[in-house]
């Protein structure tokens, strides 16, 4: 165990020294496009689709794609840890929580900065990890058909992409060049996209307008304990709730990384999750006497586990 958790930290020291420097500048953002997200995972059940909420923020020159309901549970357990904080007179020694759905999530969020023609992928594992790369460039054919999703006028464009052939909608009068997942480069935001065997679907359930006075929102709020002392509470990687924010941004605190590494990762979280918390936290100078479970709510016989066979990127036919 100690050999297991020597390597762990030196794993995670390693990485930490590798912390973001990016060039990237913060952009604002001016709309957030709501998206349904249905993929069929496993083709031995055809009539059984992956679905979840997902959210596209787009300024004028960056965008990230994640999902809405990661936002909406990471604040519902914010709330959780900051009222048991509030309840307890010390420093806290025990945190539960407890989820209503064991529904897996995707952790994985997108950013795309269109002048700079760079693209992020960011993976949550306790802390954040960053995947740089030339944006992908996407061979668009757009033909004169037009269509149109709730009010918003359309015209079609296909493309071959990761595998599978790709059939999307955008709106050439909203000027901006993004989309959701990784589909990108055309004139005009994406507002649905599918594959030609409907395996893969992003369907539009709506654009806000992003007020002018919106002010980003600080995932480190101050909470006052039963004692009366105020302290901040710091939950690592739980960013989510910063792309409600005005703005579209790296997070700071990112760790810049490869796949390579972080199929690593969450090799060594899977093989010992508290160990690798715990390691995650050493690296980073933390000691902290706060123990933390996590239990979800679910019916008897507990959530089944999901088969994939089809993932989204599929290699290439040769």
């Amino acid at each position: 165990m100690m050999t297991h958790m020597k390597m762990l930290k030196t794993t995670l020291i390693a990485s930490l020294f590798c912390a973001s420097a990016f060039a990237q500048n913060p952009d604002k953002a001016l709309a957030r496009v709501r998206y349904t997200f249905s993929h069929l995972r496993d083709t031995t059940q055809r009539d059984n689709f992956y679905t979840e909420n997902m959210l596209l923020v787009v300024g004028k020159n960056a965008s990230v794609f994640t999902s809405y309901d990661k936002i909406n549970r990471d604040i519902e357990m914010r709330k959780q840890i900051e009222e048991q904080i509030k309840n307890q007179a010390g420093g806290p020694t025990s945190i539960n929580i407890n989820r209503t759905s064991a529904k897996p999530i995707t952790a994985i969020d997108y950013f795309y900065f269109v002048n700079e023609n760079k693209f992020y992928t960011k993976d949550r594992i306790i802390s954040s990890y960053l995947i740089e790369e030339e944006a992908p460039k996407i061979a668009w054919k757009i033909s004169k058909d037009t269509a149109s999703f709730s009010g918003v006028k359309c015209q079609k464009a296909t493309a071959r992409f990761k595998g599978r052939n790709w059939i999307a909608w955008f709106a050439p009068d909203l000027a901006f060049q993004s989309g959701p997942w990784k589909l990108n480069g055309l004139p005009g935001l994406i507002i649905e996209a599918h594959d030609d065997k409907n395996e893969v679907k992003f369907q539009f359930a709506g654009i806000d307008k992003v007020e002018s006075d919106n002010k980003a929102k600080d995932s480190e709020q101050p909470v006052t304990m039963a004692n009366g002392s105020t302290g901040i509470v710091k939950i690592g990687g739980m960013d989510a709730e910063s792309y409600l924010s005005g703005e579209i941004k790296l997070p700071s605190d990112a760790i810049k990384t490869t796949q390579k590494e972080i199929d690593k990762l969450k090799e060594a979280r899977d093989k010992d999750p508290q160990g690798f918390m715990n390691a995650q936290m050493a690296a980073r100078g933390i000691n902290s006497n706060v123990s933390v479970s996590s239990r979800v709510v679910t019916a008897p016989g507990g959530p089944k586990k999901m088969v994939i066979n089809n993932p989204i990127e599929l290699p290439e036919k040769k």
